[in-house]
C-alpha cells in the first residue's frame, strides 16, 4: 500500500534526520537533541535503560532538557502506544526519547507519531535495522503480529553507543547481521523488477549503492566483528558492521524495498519450532533460498553460504530448528510466503508456492553438502 498515494515513476528515499554512533556516544545526546525540546519522556526495557540512564540524564540535562523515564512493558501494542501518549500529554513532553531494541523503539516513535513530537531512539543492541525505519510493528499483548504502521518521516535522530552494543550477547550483532544480509539481494530484485519501495516510489542509484556497500561490509568484516564482540571489545570492524546493520540495512531495504527472503522468513513463522530462531537468522535463511530461486551463481552462493557458516547463521532447516521436514509443513511455509500482498511478489519473475517448496529442499540439501565438506 503506497503511503503518499504517488505513482511509482517518482524515486524517493527517506533517511532519518541525524545518525550518531561510536564507542560513548551516548554521552553526547544532549548535544544533538539541544533545541529540540525541553521536556523529554525516555521510554525502553528495564535493560537498555539501566545500561545508559546516569549518562543520558547528566547529558541531557546539560543541554537544559529535563527527562522522565518511563519503563516500557516488553510488547509494542496499541494499548502500551496509548498509555505512553497519555503520559506524554499529562507530564506535557515536547520530546520522546525511545532506548533498548526494536520493540521498545517502534514503541517510541510511534508514540511521537500520535502525540505529535519529535523523536530519538537509542538503539542498544544491533539486532535488526528497526531503528532507522519510519515504520512500527504492532503487536497482540501475547505477541502476535499484528499490523505495521507507516510514518511519514523517519527518526529526528538515531544514536548508537557502540561499546554498550559490545557487551550485548554475541548472537544479538550475529542476527543482526542476517537481516543485513537480505538488503542487497532484496533491493536488487526489486530494481530489477521495477518494483515500489516503502515511501510509495522506486529506487535510487543511492539507496542501491548503499545496500551493496552494506553487503560487502558483512563479507569483508562480519566474522572480525563477531570475533571482537565475544570478547566484549569494540574494534573498527565491530563499527563497521554495526552501520552496516542498522544504517546501510535500513536505508537500503526501505528505499529499495523487500523480495523473497523476509517473505520466507514469515513463511517460517507458521512453524512453531522456528520460533526460537531471531528475526536475522529465519531471514539469512531466506535469503540463501532467494539466491537459489533466482538462480544465483556458484561462487555467489558459495561466499554467501562461508560467511553465514562462519559468524553462525542458518544454512539448514535443522539449524531453524526443523528437524523433520515434511512436505506438508514445507508446503505450508512456502504458501504463506507466497500470500497475495507478500514482498515475494516484487522478484522480476513470477513465483508459486511451488517453485519456493522447491528452493527451500534445494537450499536446505545445498547447506547440509556444505556441512558435510567442512
Amino acid at each position: 500500500e503506497k503511503l503518499f498515494g504517488g505513482n511509482f515513476m517518482s524515486k524517493v528515499m527517506i533517511a532519518p534526520g541525524r545518525y550518531v554512533q561510536g564507542a560513548g556516544a551516548i554521552v553526547e545526546i544532549g548535544d544533538h537533541l539541544k533545541g529540540r525540546g525541553t521536556k523529554a519522556l525516555v521510554l525502553g526495557g528495564h535493560k537498555g535503560l539501566g545500561s545508559v540512564r546516569d549518562s543520558m540524564e547528566a547529558s541531557l540535562d546539560r543541554a537544559g532538557i529535563a527527562a522522565r523515564f518511563e519503563p516500557f512493558g516488553g510488547e509494542c501494542t496499541r494499548a502500551e502506544i496509548e498509555r505512553f501518549v497519555a503520559l506524554v500529554r499529562e507530564s506535557g513532553s515536547d520530546l520522546v526519547i525511545g532506548v533498548g531494541g526494536g520493540k521498545a523503539l517502534d514503541t517510541a516513535k510511534a508514540t511521537a507519531h500520535y502525540a505529535g513530537l519529535p523523536v530519538a531512539v537509542v538503539s542498544t543492541i544491533a539486532a535488526t535495522d528497526a531503528p532507522c525505519s519510519a515504520l512500527s510493528v504492532i503487536y497482540s499483548p501475547e505477541g502476535v503480529f499484528e499490523s505495521y504502521v507507516l510514518f511519514r518521516q523517519n527518526p529526528d535522530l538515531v544514536l548508537v553507543d557502540t561499546a554498550i552494543i559490545a557487551k550485548a550477547p554475541v548472537r544479538l550483532l550475529v542476527s543482526g547481521m542476517g537481516d543485513a544480509l537480505a538488503t542487497w539481494f532484496e533491493a536488487d530484485a526489486c530494481a530489477k523488477a521495477f518494483a515500489g519501495n516503502l515511501p510509495g516510489g522506486s529506487s535510487t542509484a543511492a539507496a542501491l549503492s548503499l545496500a551493496r556497500l552494506c553487503y560487502d561490509i558483512l563479507m569483508q568484516y562480519g566474522y572480525l566483528a563477531k570475533l571482537a564482540v565475544e570478547q566484549g571489545v569494540v574494534t573498527e570492524a565491530v563499527e563497521k558492521v554495526v552501520e552496516a546493520n542498522t544504517l546501510l540495512s535500513g536505508l537500503g531495504f526501505k528505499s529499495s524495498g523487500l523480495a523473497a527472503a523476509h517473505a520466507i522468513h514469515n513463511g517460517f513463522t507458521a512453524l512453531p519450532e522456528t520460533h526460537q530462531a531471531y528475526h536475522g537468522e529465519k531471514v539469512a535463511f531466506g535469503t540463501l533460498v532467494q539466491m537459489v530461486l533466482e538462480n544465483r551463481s556458484r561462487q555467489e552462493l558459495d561466499e554467501v553460504l562461508r560467511f553465514c557458516s562462519e559468524v553462525g547463521l542458518p544454512t539448514c532447516l535443522a539449524d531453524l530448528g526443523v528437524v523433520q521436514a515434511s512436505e506438508e509443513k514445507i508446503m505450508q511455509v512456502a504458501a504463506t510466503a507466497c500470500t497475495a500482498g507478500e514482498t515475494i511478489h516484487n522478484e522480476p519473475f513470477k513465483v508459486t508456492s511451488q517453485s519456493v517448496y522447491a528452493a527451500i529442499l534445494a537450499t536446505d540439501a545445498i547447506g547440509r553438502s556444505q556441512k558435510a565438506r567442512l
